[in-house]
């Protein structure tokens, strides 16, 4: 290929890209094709695809709600050239991880197989079981590997284990995962089914006037005009919301089901609050949380940093489903992804303490609610503040949070 072709067939792909953006709902304009073009010419990254990727998404995402389809858009132009963000290889054998046929047991058989006891003797066992390993395992009941009903490997049964190296989960039944899994970002600009959460969510209102003016001050420009006896246009500003609201999301495994319905809350709320901020956290709130999903082991921020910068003014409301593992909320160490130092519920009780108005909406149906352990952990650190993710859950939500304020 010459080179008046190979650049023909670059402008051509770059063309396509801005293309593809603004087909997913990104404001992809002229002028930042041209930013984006000026910086490559400049040569203020590397030749490797990454920083291409990194440097293009800075110049045409301006809300981090846009960023998953972002990277659908740039997969489909660019598919083939770069691999794959934010993954790392995971430190276990890959041989040890290979599949094989999913082993199915009678419910007789289920009930045979008996839990390793507590959360210390589980941790314990399994580094006993680490240490006296020498190779590749799989079925049985006992040595890490894949299928059979050890409490440690992948794609097996045991009520209560670790699981290691399953890039799905049949049962749920692990309390601890020796994975880097990949959660997918919240698109704040979905709109359908999205209007009758906007309506519960009014409820939460306070109105407030500043800034710039924004609209016709109609009586104004009537009584200056009579007075004045020539056209006095008044402007004032335009009202809006101004509740402030912390917004932390659940995001990855139980709660994959209820995407659809979390990228509508998550929608209608940053159309109806101006002073929304909003994080992700898996399961349980423990010493972290992160803004995006595919830099959530790169780029975390500090609890604690939250609880400090944001005043206690705000409205907090956690979404997620509180199904997990009761040692994830009880015990230091039970974070399903990390060692976590503090409990989750020591978290849990700073948020209530800091902010009065909070809540827990759970996309579980309510009537299923009973027949988990942490949810009714969570349940009691809300203090009974856990709402069904309905619109009538939504609207009792709402009126908690009033009430409090």
């Amino acid at each position: 290929m010459t080179a008046t072709a190979h650049f023909a067939t670059v402008a051509a792909m770059f063309f396509s890209f801005v293309d593809e953006l603004r087909k997913a709902g990104i404001p992809a304009s002229i002028k930042e094709h041209l930013t984006l073009l000026e910086a490559l010419d400049a040569e203020v990254i590397g030749s490797r695809p990454e920083e291409f990727y990194w440097l293009a998404r800075a110049t045409f995402v301006k809300d981090e709600g846009l960023l998953d389809r972002f990277d659908q858009a740039f997969a489909r132009v660019f598919k083939g050239i770069a691999g794959e963000y934010g993954t790392e290889a995971v430190p276990i054998p890959e041989e040890w991880l290979r599949k094989i046929a999913e082993l199915y047991l009678t419910p007789e058989q289920m009930a045979e197989i008996q839990s390793l006891g507590s959360w210390e003797e589980i941790m314990e066992t399994l580094k006993q079981r680490l240490a006296e390993q020498q190779g590749r395992h799989q079925g049985g009941s006992k040595w890490i590997g894949t299928g059979g009903t050890s409490p440690f490997g992948a794609y097996g049964y045991n009520p209560e284990g670790i699981r290691i190296g399953q890039e799905g989960s049949r049962n749920r039944s692990a309390i601890k995962v020796w994975d880097k899994r990949e959660f997918r970002n919240l698109d704040s600009a979905i709109e359908l089914g999205t209007r009758n959460i906007k309506v519960a969510l009014r409820r939460l209102r306070r109105f407030a006037r500043e800034g710039a003016a924004d609209e016709l001050d109609i009586d104004g420009t009537i009584d200056g005009t009579a007075r004045k006896g020539w056209l006095d246009i008044r402007m004032r500003p335009e009202r809006h919301n101004a509740v402030k609201l912390l917004l932390f999301l659940d995001v990855g495994g139980s709660m994959d089901p209820h995407i659809k319905l979390c990228e509508e809350l998550f929608s209608a709320a940053t159309s109806e609050f101006k002073n929304l901020e909003f994080f992700y956290f898996h399961n349980c709130l423990y010493e972290s949380v992160w803004k995006d999903n595919r830099r959530r082991f790169s780029e975390r921020t500090p609890t604690w940093d939250v609880l400090h910068k944001y005043g206690h003014d705000y409205k907090f409301v956690f979404v997620g489903d509180a199904a997990m593992s009761p040692y994830e909320i009880s015990h230091p160490g039970g974070a399903i992804e990390h060692f976590n130092e503090e409990a989750g519920a020591v978290w849990m009780k700073r948020v209530t303490n800091t902010y009065p108005s909070a809540v827990w909406l759970n996309p579980t149906p309510e009537q299923y609610w009973g027949y988990s352990a942490s949810t009714g952990l969570i349940r009691d650190l809300m203090q009974d503040r856990m709402y069904p993710l309905t619109l009538a859950g939504l609207d009792e939500a709402m009126r908690s949070l009033t009430r409090k304020a």
